[in-house]
C-alpha cells in the first residue's frame, strides 16, 4: 500500500489513513482524497472496483501489461498512462504511472516504487494558493514532476551526447556501443515523452470540466515543457545519427592516414630493395667485385631513402 492525503477546502487535514476509509471520508462533500497504490494487490483491486466504482477496462489497463502513455476517458472518471524516466549511465529507466481521475478522487497506481514521489508531495506542500482547486491541483502537481524529469533526462543525454562527439574528434577508441546505448536511451525517451502533448491538450480541452481558470495558466506552462522537450529530443536524433556518420568519416580519415604512412615506408623499403636486389644478381655489372661498386649501392640506397622520407615528410605522409 502507498500513501494517502485528504484535503478539506483546500487544506491538508490528514495523511497515511487506511485505504477502505477512503468511502467514508467522501461522504464529506468538502473532501479530496489521493489514494497511492504501488504494486497493487488483490484488496486494492477491489477497492478500486468497489469502492470508487471505477470502470473494469481502465482498472485492466492499470494492471496489466505497460500501457503506452494516453488519456481515455469514462463516464464517472478519466484514465490516465504516463511514464516517469530516469536517466543514467547513458540508459533510460520508465516507470508507468497509472491515473484515475475522478471528481474528488485522484488515485495514483505505480508498477514499483523506482519512482518516488516526493517530488510531487513538495509541488503539492509548496502550491496551497492553489489547493482550492482539488483533484485538478493534484493531478497538476504529478504531471508537472513527470514532464520535469523527462526534460532532465532529455538535457542529461544532450550533454553525453556532446560529450561523445568530443572524443570521437580526439579519436578515443570503442565509441561504437556507447553511441549505440545512446540511441536506445533516446527511442526510450521519445517513446514516453512525445504523446504527453496530446495527453495535456486533452485535459486543457474546454469540453473538459476538469482544469478551472486558476489551473490553466499552469497546466498550459506543463504543455509548453512538453513542446519544448519534443523539440529537443528531435534535435537529439539528428544528434545521434551525426554521431555515427561522424565516426565512420573520422575512422575514414584515420584509415587514410594509416594507408599513406604504409605505403610511404614500403615505398622507402622498395629502394634498398631493389637496389640490393639488382647487385645481387650472380652477372657481372659495374663495380662487380669491386670495392667503389659497394660504396655507390649503399650511398644509392641511404640518399634514395633519405630523398623519399623528405618527400614523403613535407606531404605530410608521414
Amino acid at each position: 500500500m502507498g500513501r494517502t492525503r485528504l484535503y478539506r477546502n483546500g487544506e491538508l487535514v490528514h495523511q497515511d489513513f487506511p485505504a477502505a476509509d477512503v468511502a467514508h471520508l467522501l461522504e464529506d462533500h468538502s473532501a479530496v482524497v489521493w489514494l497511492d497504490l504501488c504494486s497493487p494487490s488483490e484488496a486494492d483491486i477491489a477497492l478500486l472496483r468497489d469502492d470508487l466504482g471505477l470502470h473494469d477496462l481502465a482498472i485492466e489497463d492499470a494492471l496489466g501489461e505497460r500501457q503506452r502513455p494516453k488519456v481515455d476517458r469514462y463516464p464517472s472518471h478519466l484514465f490516465l498512462a504516463v511514464h516517469a524516466v530516469s536517466y543514467a549511465d547513458h540508459e533510460v529507466t520508465t516507470t508507468e504511472v497509472d491515473v484515475f481521475v475522478l471528481p474528488r478522487v485522484l488515485v495514483t497506481v505505480r508498477e514499483n516504487d523506482s519512482y518516488p514521489l516526493d517530488g510531487v508531495l513538495r509541488r503539492w506542500d509548496s502550491g496551497t494558493t492553489l489547493a482550492p482547486s482539488g483533484v485538478s491541483f493534484l493531478l497538476h502537481g504529478l504531471l508537472d514532476d513527470v514532464v520535469d524529469g523527462h526534460h532532465a533526462a532529455a538535457q542529461a543525454l544532450e550533454d553525453d551526447i556532446e560529450d561523445v562527439e568530443d572524443e570521437i574528434y580526439q579519436e578515443k577508441p570503442h565509441l561504437g556501443r556507447k553511441i549505440l546505448k545512446l540511441r536506445r536511451a533516446l527511442v526510450q525517451l521519445r517513446r514516453v515523452a512525445l504523446p504527453m502533448r496530446e495527453i495535456l491538450g486533452s485535459l486543457i480541452h474546454r469540453d473538459h470540466s476538469l482544469v478551472d481558470d486558476t489551473l490553466m495558466p499552469y497546466y498550459l506552462d506543463v504543455k509548453d515543457h512538453t513542446l519544448f522537450t519534443a523539440e529537443l529530443t528531435e534535435s537529439l536524433r539528428e544528434l545521434v545519427t551525426n554521431l555515427r556518420e561522424a565516426e565512420v568519416a573520422v575512422q575514414g580519415n584515420r584509415l587514410n592516414s594509416i594507408m599513406k604512412k604504409v605505403t610511404s615506408w614500403a615505398a622507402i623499403i622498395a629502394v634498398p630493395t631493389a637496389i640490393s636486389g639488382y647487385y645481387g644478381m650472380n652477372v657481372p655489372y659495374p663495380g662487380f667485385e669491386q670495392r667503389w661498386g659497394f660504396w655507390v649501392a649503399t650511398t644509392g640506397i641511404l640518399g634514395l631513402s633519405y630523398f623519399l622520407y623528405l618527400m614523403f615528410k613535407r606531404r605530410d605522409w608521414l
